[in-house]
């Protein structure tokens, strides 16, 4: 069972966590980030097996989600990012104090894949397991489902959550409620993330995503309506200083007819995906033929078509 935590993050506020602890030696550690709207005990399951073999795995809510939501949502002042910014950033720095010099891994569920590039404490972490994780850009949506989500994510999301002073997402069985700065910026979410923010916000922006140098295996199943290979690129290219992999998986090649945006995380892939996961995060070898390789050190392009080494910090990959 794991033990109750708490991890401070540097504005204060305090998150709910789990902390898995393996029966004898750790190999390692494991930080696992919820995707939007998903309690992290939906990860419970494949934060025990990681800790079968021999791994510390944290898990955690993210600010306004299960046991780090405030008793009054609509007083929530946040965006979403800052579950990257000071949330991700939390879980890194504690795993860190508690092993300063072991293996850290990221394992990151669709938006909680593409946080860490907010987070000042990112570049601690030894490698990114990246399952499903982009922005939520609608145009990258599934093409046949492309319409209805739009409709659902981009128009009544917004208009309930204007509406009420946060989402309601559980009474409509679709996420648990949701802050209204997530709801909304999601919902205004532009084909550039860095349009979601103020402009003189740009820069740092992207050296937080530039400062991570650890390699990251990106991957998704091709049934996935959200994490379409579109979507994928379009996250991966912020971590211009990373060597990444993208891999998307058939769910008839696994045995199964549908996997979806959230199947690789049901127990029913102990065997498949959950195995097969674990060369990554042990020793850093790709299980899986990737369908893409980005080399590292091709610098990102700022929003007025500038690439970004031309602003000042930017310092280039290896």
């Amino acid at each position: 069972m794991p033990e109750s935590v708490s991890l401070p993050c540097r504005d204060g506020f305090s998150l709910a966590a789990q902390l898995w602890r393996p029966a004898g030696a750790e190999r390692g550690a494991v930080i696992v980030s919820s995707a939007t709207g998903v309690l992290s005990r939906y990860y419970a399951r494949y934060a025990g097996f990681l800790a079968e073999h021999g791994f510390a795995v944290l898990t955690y809510d993210f600010r306004g989600i299960g046991g780090s939501r405030p008793p009054r949502l609509r007083e929530l002042r946040m965006r979403w990012r800052d579950w990257g910014d000071y949330d991700f950033d939390a879980a890194v720095r504690f795993m860190r104090q508690r092993d300063p010099h072991g293996l850290l891994v990221a394992v990151g569920h669709s938006a909680g894949g593409f946080m860490p590039g907010f987070a000042e404490a990112a570049s601690q972490v030894d490698r990114y397991l990246n399952v499903a994780g982009q922005y939520a850009y609608w145009r990258d949506y599934a093409a046949d489902r492309r319409l209805r989500m739009f409709a659902k994510w981009h128009l009544l999301m917004p208009a309930l959550t204007r509406l009420l002073g946060y989402f309601p997402g559980r009474r409509l069985g679709w996420l648990e409620d949701l802050p209204a700065g997530v709801a909304l910026e999601w919902a205004g979410r532009g084909a550039r993330l860095e349009h979601s923010y103020p402009a003189n916000e740009h820069d740092e922006l992207f050296r937080r995503f530039a400062a991570i140098r650890a390699p990251i295996l990106a991957v998704s199943t091709s049934d996935d309506e959200f994490a379409t290979p579109a979507a994928m690129r379009r996250g991966l290219a912020y971590f211009c200083n990373s060597p990444r992999q993208r891999v998307q998986l058939e769910p008839g090649a696994l045995g199964f007819e549908r996997i979806g945006h959230f199947g690789l995380f049901h127990d029913r892939h102990r065997q498949g995906f959950w195995r097969a996961s674990l060369e990554w995060i042990a020793e850093g070898r790709n299980p899986w033929l990737a369908d893409e390789v980005i080399e590292a050190g091709a610098p990102p392009v700022r929003d007025d078509g500038i690439p970004f080494a031309a602003a000042p910090g930017y310092k280039p990959g290896p």
